[in-house]
């Protein structure tokens, strides 16, 4: 494997002194160079719109949304995965992320399960990929095996692809119906990925889930309505987002919430529309989930 062409593989002229650097000018130059990420993200927002849009489409479908990767990448495609269910109120099975090697390849490397074609698509077999599904392989090199394999796969049964790399020219673009590039330049420590390209997926994947959630009636206004309340912090800010999307006061907010079963949007639209919790269940049911509609 010839890494020598990979920008995420070159060395960076403003740390070649890394080791003789004192703290304060480390943190220095670490910071100049991770406000380069946002930039270099903003120069492929159209590709990230397409991503997006696609998302979407396969969700209303029926589908399910898959992140595939290895190391950094595939440990956070698992964390935006997880963070959806008691951000948005998804089921886990919406919402998937695979990480080669399995669950193991979380805390500890597994050897040779990154370079292996095979893999990936025994991993999407077990999921019982289909064609209303999305299917987004994440590598910082763009040129993992065990995401080629997988999005060939994918892409063989009918299933949606896209793909988030930061290389220009990346191997996996070829095996996507969506790719994204985006060139964050040389780390600031030469070949660590979990620093520049790390940061830049983990704000890619901010954006797909956030903005795909926001297409589909998870959120009202800027308030996560889907929210589950599973511990007492997200109890308090049910609550507090029932009172804030109603303008309403704690108790009446408390009330709506015992009649639903802790459920903010369910609640919200009783409040809103002044009707019954089970009117306010068949309103969103008609309005396919989205508050502002199920109230008119």
């Amino acid at each position: 494997m010839d890494l020598t062409k990979l920008v995420t593989e070159k060395r960076n002229p403003k740390t070649m002194a890394l080791d003789e650097m004192s703290i304060e000018e480390a943190l220095e130059v670490m910071n100049q160079e991770d406000q380069r990420v946002p930039l270099a993200i903003k120069a492929v927002l159209p590709e990230l719109q397409q991503v997006i849009e696609a998302t979407i489409k396969a969700f209303q479908q029926g589908g399910r949304l898959i992140y595939m990767g290895a190391g950094t990448s595939g440990r956070l495609g698992v964390l935006d995965a997880a963070e959806c269910v008691p951000t948005f109120g998804t089921e886990p099975s919406e919402v998937i992320g695979l990480i080669a090697g399995g669950d193991s390849a979380m805390t500890v490397a597994v050897e040779g399960a990154e370079d292996s074609l095979t893999l990936g698509p025994e991993d999407l077999t077990k999921l019982k990929l289909n064609e209303t599904d999305m299917v987004i392989g994440i590598a910082a090199s763009g040129r993992t095996p065990y995401v080629i394999g997988a999005l060939d796969y994918a892409r063989s049964i009918g299933a949606t692809t896209a793909t988030i790399a930061c290389n220009p020219g990346s191997e996996i673009s070829k095996h996507a119906d969506y790719p994204v590039e985006v060139d964050c330049g040389p780390e600031f420590l030469t070949g660590s990925t979990r620093l520049k390209a790390g940061t830049a997926q983990k704000l890619m994947l901010n954006m797909i889930s956030t903005i795909s959630m926001i297409g589909i009636g998870k959120v009202y206004r800027n308030l996560m309505v889907d929210v589950r309340a599973t511990n007492e912090k997200l109890v308090e800010r049910t609550k507090r987002i029932v009172m804030i999307a109603t303008g309403t006061d704690e108790d009446t907010a408390l009330a709506a919430l015992a009649e639903t079963n802790n459920v903010a949007k369910v609640a919200i639209v009783m409040i809103l529309a002044d009707c019954s919790a089970n009117e306010a269940q068949t309103r969103l049911k008609n309005a396919e989930g989205f508050v502002g509609k199920a109230i008119k």
